[in-house]
């Protein structure tokens, strides 16, 4: 069991999302950072699906009331486990009674706790993510609180094996030698610039408008959260007067309403919307747009379809093959980064 001591400013139970149901209304939602989620997952011996902690700039304070594989991966909050340092990007066996504090982020906006084994939570329309606004999934359809009790199932055969070739790192904690790259992660988010593709209404802007998209920076406005990045900066004009009928949007979609600043829709979005769209961000990105803190710069760079295609391809093989490396690291007990 985990017991929530203090739940930080936006804790919730996410997995990647609600699929199959937009046609009812019902939206996506899910983790805002699928990599960290896949990751954390692959790290604690679970399938890559499974259901993590999302915490969001100010982080919680856990209790584990028995011996668990968890992995923290995402922005870093200066986690102490038992008042020691915990380290991000890598399979970390807690102790029973142990303590982990996660502080205000330092870098980054997001991270992402997973549990070997996984939370035992029951699927709302196959799916365990926190959708809050309508008070379904997750537990008890809402943001964790103190006091809170989340159960964890059994854990699987790799988690097993993964504890086995841990070693004691800390004075409460055993973790590997080896941890996903710094250098491969800092590639990853480390990204001032979103690549965009162009919108369907891209067209009905002003070539004003359009070069101040591509070449202005914009920044993420406090009003920001997980339904959408509200940007602040050049105001863009539409062209054409007519009112749109409402159209699907995603992750992504960049849309422009009535006053001119952009919104990026993200994880909470509607499931479709009646402002133009101007572009969409390449998924390959949506970590790094995950990360994004409010106050911070933001440009886009413009890629064609095929581009992003490719992008996302090669992201996949990434994956794959980090994949494959913590498999063969917890098989062989080696060392070195993942």
């Amino acid at each position: 069991m985990i017991r929530i001591i203090e739940p930080g400013l936006l804790s919730t139970v996410q997995d990647e999302g609600r699929h199959g149901f937009q046609q009812y209304g019902i939206i996506t939602n899910g983790v805002m950072d699928p990599f960290a989620l896949r990751i954390a997952n692959y790290l604690v011996g679970n399938e890559e699906k499974e259901a993590g902690i999302e915490v969001t700039l100010t982080g919680p304070t856990l209790q584990f009331e028995e011996q668990m594989l968890i992995a923290v991966c995402g922005a870093d909050f200066s986690a102490l486990l038992d008042d020691e340092p915990m380290p991000l990007w890598r399979p970390v066996l807690v102790q029973k009674g142990s303590i982990l504090h996660m502080k205000f982020s330092k870098k980054g906006c997001r991270a992402v706790i997973a549990v070997g084994g996984g939370l035992e939570i029951p699927a709302v329309m196959n799916s365990q993510s926190t959708y809050v606004r309508a008070g379904i999934g997750g537990f008890k359809g809402r943001a964790l609180e103190k006091e809170d009790v989340l159960n964890v199932r059994t854990p699987s055969i790799q988690t097993q094996q993964t504890i086995k070739s841990l070693t004691k790192k800390g004075k409460t904690y055993w973790t590997s030698a080896w941890s996903i790259s710094a250098l491969y992660l800092n590639n990853l988010y480390e990204r001032e610039t979103v690549r965009v593709m162009e919108g369907r209404q891209y067209d009905e802007f002003s070539e004003d408008s359009l070069k101040e998209f591509w070449e202005e920076s914009f920044k993420l406005s406090p009003q920001s959260d997980r339904m959408g990045y509200r940007l602040t900066g050049p105001v863009l004009e539409r062209t054409v007067s007519e009112e749109m009928l409402s159209e699907a949007v995603s992750f992504g979609t960049i849309q422009v309403p009535s006053d001119g600043e952009p919104i990026i829709l993200l994880a909470d979005r509607q499931t479709i919307g009646g402002y133009p769209k101007i572009g969409q961000a390449a998924s390959v990105d949506f970590p790094a747009l995950a990360q994004k803190k409010p106050g911070e710069p933001l440009r886009f760079t413009k890629i064609s379809h095929s581009e992003a295609q490719k992008f996302l391809i090669e992201r996949e093989r990434d994956i794959r093959e980090l994949k494959w490396g913590i498999e063969f690291k917890v098989r062989l007990g080696q060392n070195g980064p993942a």
